[in-house]
């Protein structure tokens, strides 16, 4: 909308036209942040929606061609995922956080893998209990409106607090995602740039290092495809031989 003034109509979309828009996403500003440039991910994630709308309207005859036969895609930039050993997790633990809720939420997060928004608005009703009578979340996730039954161990849910009814980790915000975490994590003495979606990496990268397949860390993470989990499998391998490096007779 603001790249095309607000006006633009199916015939006005032409190759030249796409190819200008991507330009344009590779240089733009932040809408909510005039000062800052737009990522090179955040680019490519949004030509690609892009593209997926012009490939919609050609299906529906709304273009008379599918341009995308005509463009270059925007590539994605290989960004290196930070996350915590579970020596740092057990440490961030035994770190004393101003905001109890902030921190409950964080090492449920590292137990349980779930991502942000789907704690926020995580019910006391999604929680039940199978028929193995350990406990359960049933939710449908915000990202990929996935439907999902996961385990959670009793540790996980002791970090939930008193059962109750509404919402489990109330008076949470994502306001106390970035300055409160910054500063828990700084007190923890853990040097590394962690955000809250480091805790959903931590959790996959500490399940595949203890030997849980990668299958079933997929699963429990709801990804639509394996393929994204092996990202994980490959830090993992990392680690394995900066461990095999350490030793040396020489």
């Amino acid at each position: 909308e603001k790249f095309v003034g607000g006006k633009c109509t199916f015939g006005d979309v032409t190759v030249e036209l796409c190819e200008k828009f991507r330009d344009y996403l590779l240089k733009c500003k932040q809408i909510n942040h005039p000062n800052a440039y737009i990522s090179r991910n955040s680019a490519a994630g949004y030509y690609s929606t892009f593209r997926v709308l012009l490939k919609i309207a050609y299906k529906e005859k709304m273009l008379r061609e599918n341009l995308n036969d005509f463009l270059e895609k925007i590539e994605w930039k290989e960004v290196k995922k930070e996350y915590l050993t579970l020596d740092e997790v057990k440490k961030l633990a035994a770190t004393p956080c101003k905001i109890p809720v902030l921190k409950q939420a964080s090492l449920f997060a590292c137990m349980t893998g779930l991502r942000i928004s789907d704690i926020l608005k995580l019910d006391w009703c999604d929680f039940e209990v199978g028929p193995d009578q350990g406990y359960y979340i049933r939710i449908c996730t915000e990202k990929t409106e996935t439907e999902a039954t996961l385990p959670i161990s009793q540790e996980a849910l002791e970090l939930c607090g008193e059962w109750g009814t509404g919402k489990v980790f109330k008076g949470l915000t994502r306001s106390m995602t970035h300055h409160p975490l910054k500063q828990w994590i700084a007190e923890a003495g853990i040097r590394k740039h962690i955000t809250f979606h480091c805790f959903r990496h931590s959790y996959a990268v500490i399940q595949i290092s203890l030997g849980t397949d990668i299958y079933t860390v997929s699963k429990m993470l709801t990804h639509k495809n394996v393929t994204t989990t092996q990202i994980y499998a490959d830090l993992v391998n990392s680690k394995k031989r900066e461990t095999a490096n350490k030793i040396s007779l020489k």
